[in-house]
Order: C-alpha cells, then sequence, then structure tokens
C-alpha cells in the first residue's frame, strides 16, 4: 500500500493556519477576547483605566465594523459570521491576515512539498480563504451559543433586581458586571449607551438584529411595550424567561433528536469520497480500464451530483426551526 506523504503535509499546514489565524488574534488583543474569560472584556478595559467614553467608542465600532465593509470583494459572505463572531478584527485586517496565512501556506508547501507552482498557488489561497472562513464561523458559532445559553439567567437576575426596587437601567448594569462574555460585554454597551440618552429599547432591538437572535427580539419588544403601555416590567420578564428556557430546552432536545440524521448524513456524503481516495491508494490502476471510455467522467459528474444534492437534502431534513 503506497501513502502520498503530500496529503498529510496539506492537512498540517491547514492546522498549522488556523493556528496561525488564532495566536495573531490572541496576541494583538489578549486574553480579555477570550470567551472563556471569568471577567468580561469592558470590565477588563475599564480595570485598565481606559475611560467609559473611549470604552463604549471601542466596542460599538467593532460590532458594526463587518456590516459596513460589505462592498469589499469576496468580504461579503464573511462579513454575516463576523459580525455575529464579534470579530475585533478590522475588516481589513481580515483581509490582510489572508493574504498572511496563504503566504504562509505558499512558503510551507514550497519547502514541504514537490507540487507545481500553479498547484501551490491555488491551494494557498484556498487555505487562506477558507481557513480564515473557518475560524470566523466557529467564533460565530460558539459566541452565538453561549448568548442563547445565557439570556435566561440574564433576564433573571433583571427580574430578581426589578423586585428588590431597582430601576431597569441599574437591573442592565447588575448584568453587566455579573455575567461573563459574551453577553456581559454586550449589556455593558447598552448599559452605558442608556447612560448617554439612547432608549433603552432601540439598544435592545439593535442588539437584537445585529445578532440575529430571536429571544433577544422578545426581550426587546417587552421593554418597548412596558416603556409605551406600562406594567409590571418584573413578571413581564420572568414570564419572558421562562419561555426562553422552555425554547433552549427544545431546541436542545430537537437537536439530540436529529444528530443521528446528522451524522449519517455525513456519512452518507463522505463514504463514497473515502472509498474512492482509498481504492487508489491501494490500488492506483483500479479504474485505468474505464478511465477512457466516453462514459467516465459524465458518470462522475452525475456521481457528484448525486453527492452535493444527499447533502442539501439531508441538511434540509434536520434542519428544524424552534
Amino acid at each position: 500500500m503506497s501513502f502520498d506523504p503530500a496529503i498529510l503535509i496539506y492537512g498540517i499546514i491547514f492546522i498549522g493556519v488556523l493556528l496561525l489565524v488564532e495566536g495573531l488574534y490572541l496576541v494583538m488583543f489578549g486574553k480579555s477576547i477570550s470567551l472563556n474569560s471569568k471577567v468580561n472584556r469592558r470590565l477588563e478595559m475599564l480595570e485598565k483605566g481606559v475611560a467609559r467614553e473611549q470604552v463604549l467608542e471601542q466596542l460599538r465600532k467593532e460590532m458594526s465594523q463587518h456590516m459596513k465593509s460589505r462592498s469589499i470583494p469576496l468580504y461579503s459572505m464573511l462579513a454575516d459570521r463576523a459580525q455575529k463572531a464579534n470579530i475585533a478584527f478590522t475588516p481589513g485586517q481580515l483581509v490582510m491576515i489572508m493574504v498572511a496565512v496563504s503566504v504562509f501556506a505558499f512558503i510551507a508547501m514550497t519547502f514541504g512539498t514537490g507540487a507545481g507552482l500553479l498547484v501551490r498557488v491555488f491551494v494557498s489561497i484556498f487555505m487562506g480563504v477558507v481557513g480564515v472562513f473557518m475560524w470566523v464561523n466557529s467564533k460565530a458559532k460558539k459566541r452565538m451559543g453561549m448568548i442563547e445559553e445565557q439570556l435566561p439567567d440574564a433576564v433573571e437576575l433583571m427580574v430578581r433586581s426589578l423586585r428588590v426596587g431597582h430601576p431597569f437601567s441599574s437591573a442592565v448594569n447588575i448584568v453587566a458586571k455579573e455575567v461573563k462574555d459574551p453577553l456581559g460585554t454586550e449589556m455593558g454597551v447598552i448599559a452605558d449607551e442608556f447612560a448617554y440618552g439612547r432608549d433603552v429599547g432601540e439598544s435592545l432591538k439593535a442588539m437584537a438584529e445585529r445578532m440575529d437572535n430571536q429571544d433577544m427580539r422578545f426581550l426587546a419588544v417587552a421593554v418597548t411595550i412596558q416603556q409605551t403601555s406600562g406594567g409590571n416590567l418584573a413578571e413581564i420578564l420572568h414570564g419572558l424567561a421562562l419561555v426562553i428556557r422552555s425554547r433552549f430546552r427544545l431546541f436542545r432536545r430537537v437537536k439530540a433528536i436529529t444528530a443521528e440524521a446528522k451524522w449519517s448524513g455525513v456519512f452518507l456524503s463522505s463514504f463514497p469520497v473515502v472509498v474512492m481516495v482509498l481504492m487508489n491508494l491501494v490500488r492506483p490502476d483500479y479504474y485505468d480500464e474505464v478511465r477512457e471510455t466516453a462514459v467516465f467522467v459524465p458518470a462522475c459528474l452525475v456521481v457528484a451530483g448525486f453527492l452535493i444534492a444527499n447533502i442539501f437534502v439531508m441538511r434540509a431534513l434536520v434542519n428544524i426551526k424552534v
């Protein structure tokens, strides 16, 4: 059995690209940018002596910069995910990082493989673009999942604050101080905007639209209705917390039920490709008798079409909205 070591080298280089992007991110912004930090980023910036106005300006810039840069070529498909991930890199820096890691991949392939110049150029560009996109997408998924998990506890913390007599602005401030990132910094920005005169309902609505979070939209609507019509905001938010927690439990149940179907779809889509690769490794001459026939290329295209269709069909079957 013969094995081409170039395949392993390509995989190692791609992993190196992902680690390089993460390392640059942590070097430029420090551990405070990590979602695993016990103290949210806004509080850490304030503790370092940065003025409240500067902190608010910096965080608002980071929260809106990606959606304003959709006109950059090839960046539009990344802007939405980068916004949800709240990537602190500017759009220009992300594009420069794509170029930098592509150059890194090209140099690594030059010394580690014997591939031709065109192959190295195209593969390195692919690794740079896809690597950054995968990194941003993983950050977005992790951040959105943490916000969905933190939101019920944050709303219940607001309810307890309101019931002991604090105004809603103080309740938001308490959440901003007590809750970890990513929700802690988001609520801190809302508290600062409210302190400088912006309507809290508008701030909540803007955050919900920026993150495309349905539960956050419910919170914004509840606060806006209470501001215009009156009522017991503590009881309204208590009921909302129960609804959000129930939706979260239902979503987890649906995710568990559909997990088998998702993995079945991944297996059915990847198994033919894996078999083809292994067959070429074990028997490189296996397809020689049919490779030159007129139906070989059309048959390959038909099989590829069915595999792609299988991916979309399986995803549609398990994509259940809660």
